[in-house]
């Protein structure tokens, strides 16, 4: 049987038998698949340090003849070791690693794995704001699946005005000009910036995002929890 090889982020893992595992993971060329581990659960199982949560690993396996294929190698290539240390950051990375798996097909593009890669990256770096880094990953999420609020025109089809504030309407998904509404040009710049920018990185040197990061929230939240399983 010709054996495949790839790069491999652990998304899931369950106990399988007396010593086995069977793990889902996302990879940049083989979409998302299921393998089994044999022996992962025994001491000195040569399998169980490259199948470790929050870490890009890269693996080799069979495949199998109908869903469930086999890994028979498996390394460690990087490590994102911060986020263990972080209760906070711990749970956050779980929310990914949930969230993808319960959005993605098993033929889904390279462009989901890019995103959890980054993700992970930035969830390790502890001089990116946390906050920051969850509504990134919720706003690359929604984009992909093709859930991305209008952000250029209001409602009613006009174009978004600088100096104007706005109210967004949750059920038509969009903004309504209102003298009393609290989405301004910054709250709105910045769901643009989540939205568009490939790193959440280039988002974390903007002056007083805390004054303006709520409404933001608020909006990525509702949407997330709308159109994500």
């Amino acid at each position: 049987m010709n054996s495949i090889k790839t790069n491999a982020i652990v998304l899931s893992r369950i106990d399988y038998g007396e010593a086995d595992r069977i793990i889902t993971v996302l990879t940049p060329d083989q979409g998302k698949l299921s393998m089994i581990v044999k022996g992962a659960r025994k001491l000195k199982s040569k399998l169980a340090g490259g199948i470790e949560l929050f870490s890009i690993n890269e693996v080799t396996f069979i495949k199998g003849r109908g869903e469930v294929n086999t890994l028979v190698s498996a390394r460690m290539s990087k490590n994102f070791s911060n986020i263990i240390k972080d209760i906070e950051r711990v749970q956050t990375g779980y929310d990914f690693l949930k969230k993808m798996n319960k959005n993605t097909e098993p033929d889904v593009s390279e462009e989901y794995f890019k995103v959890l890669e980054v993700a992970l990256v930035s969830l390790n770096d502890e001089n990116i704001n946390l906050e920051l880094t969850g509504l990134w990953f919720d706003a690359q999420l929604l984009s992909l699946a093709g859930h991305t609020p209008n952000l250029t025109h209001d409602l009613a089809g006009k174009k978004l005005e600088q100096d104007k504030v706005y109210i967004f309407d949750f059920d038509s998904m969009g903004f309504q000009k209102n003298e009393n509404g609290k989405y301004s040009n910054k709250e709105i710049k910045l769901l643009r910036l989540l939205f568009a920018v490939n790193n959440p990185v280039l988002l974390k040197n903007i002056s007083d995002i805390n004054k303006f990061i709520e409404p933001a929230t608020q909006i990525i939240k509702y949407t997330a929890n709308s159109y994500l399983a």
